[in-house]
């Protein structure tokens, strides 16, 4: 009788896709790790990398940090920075939301209050900083669970995320939000790997090293972990030490450095000899938004994390307008052209030249270019060509 049904051909579905990384997952774990394994490891992480990717955008999708990789909520970007609050239902989020910006978001007693994403706008130094409310996130959530992947899908768009822990439940919260948050193809405070890999049409892969590599990568490794991401022929240079994982990133090529900051909500509760353990964590600042304590710490570590530049406008023959700085994030190259396009986008075909006063000149004022780098609180003077 041929009457078997063929339903279960090529189902790539995510209960099969799950399977699959839950059998890697095994056989990572009863591997030793030694010498002799780290092939084999290096393959297993390329694999279970490669179907982590599938099971957010589906086969054959796009990668896990691509323009479909599931909808964020649709907020204006408005201000000069963006900062996103993340964390586990009913841990104070919408509370310091409201007392950082004085954004009403519905705060209650009980989880999952917040349902979208509510956007804040605080001042601060002058600059004006956008704050979202994004809604808790539970256990999975990079896997699709609650609304997890839209709120780490906006997260990504952040230049800086507070991950906002209650200080009175246990830490592993943060260990569980920092997996979704890794899962999802955002590495926190950390620098993108310095690493080339040029692609090229035929030759195989070359492989060279900077850097002595102690974290377990070398030239077949790197052999293996091309061969399953279906790249024959690149010539792969390394200039730091790196693991395998952070190799992996580089060939994904999506994943967002994003500084982070653990917020330590409700410290009200707390004794002082539990605040003293809390005070070892790296990243951390202990407050309370319902009663405002610490705020200013808060914030004045949010300014430090975003680099952000002050620069102050003059015009010619009056006094430096120090009430309304133009924002420069310090990242992306603070030159004196993003400083004319920041003010209006058809400013720099006028421009002639700059007189700068401020830590980035030699004497003051200084007469520049449009290549200048300018620093903190800097001023500008803008003159423009004649005729």
């Amino acid at each position: 009788s041929h009457s078997t049904s063929y339903r279960f051909v090529n189902m790539s579905s995510k209960e099969d896709i799950q399977a699959k990384i839950a059998e890697i997952e095994a056989e990572y774990a009863r591997t030793q790790k030694n010498k002799a394994t780290s092939y084999h490891l290096g393959t297993l992480k390329a694999k279970l990398a490669k179907l982590k990717s599938e099971l957010i955008n589906g086969p054959g999708g796009k990668s896990a940090g691509s323009k479909d990789s599931g909808r964020g909520f649709d907020v204006n970007k408005s201000g000069d920075t963006r900062i996103g609050l993340v964390g586990f239902p009913s841990v104070g989020k919408s509370t310091l939301l409201t007392s950082l910006t004085g954004t009403r978001s519905e705060a209650a007693a009980y989880e999952f209050t917040t349902l979208t994403c509510i956007p804040g706008t605080m001042n601060y130094k002058g600059a004006r900083i956008q704050v979202l409310d994004l809604p808790g996130i539970i256990e999975g959530a990079a896997d699709g669970k609650g609304r997890g992947r839209q709120v780490i899908s906006t997260a990504r768009t952040c230049n800086l995320i507070l991950i906002v822990l209650d200080a009175a439940k246990p830490v592993t919260h943060k260990k569980i939000i920092e997996q979704e948050i890794f899962n999802f193809g955002i590495r926190i405070n950390q620098k993108p790997p310095d690493i080339r890999i040029i692609k090229k049409e035929s030759g195989g892969i070359g492989y060279q090293e900077m850097a002595t590599q102690t974290k377990g990568l070398n030239s077949e490794v790197v052999r293996l972990v091309m061969k399953e991401y279906k790249i024959s022929c690149a010539e792969v240079i390394v200039r730091e030490d790196v693991t395998v994982d952070q190799f992996i990133d580089v060939i994904e090529g999506n994943r967002s450095y994003i500084p982070v900051l653990y917020v330590m909500n409700k410290i009200d509760s707390l004794t002082i000899e539990e605040l003293d353990i809390l005070d070892q964590m790296p990243n951390y600042v202990p407050i309370s938004a319902g009663k405002k304590w610490n705020l200013e710490e808060l914030l004045e570590s949010v300014w430090d994390r975003c680099n952000m530049l002050r620069i102050y406008t003059k015009p010619k023959g009056q006094m430096p307008d120090y009430e309304a700085p133009v924002i420069l994030h310090a990242a992306k190259n603070p030159s004196i052209e993003e400083f004319c396009n920041r003010l209006h986008r058809n400013l720099i075909s006028e421009f002639s030249h700059a007189f700068v006063w401020g830590r980035s000149c030699k004497h003051q004022p200084q007469r520049c270019g449009k290549d200048h780098v300018l620093e903190d609180e800097d001023i500008v003077q803008i003159c423009k060509k004649v005729g």
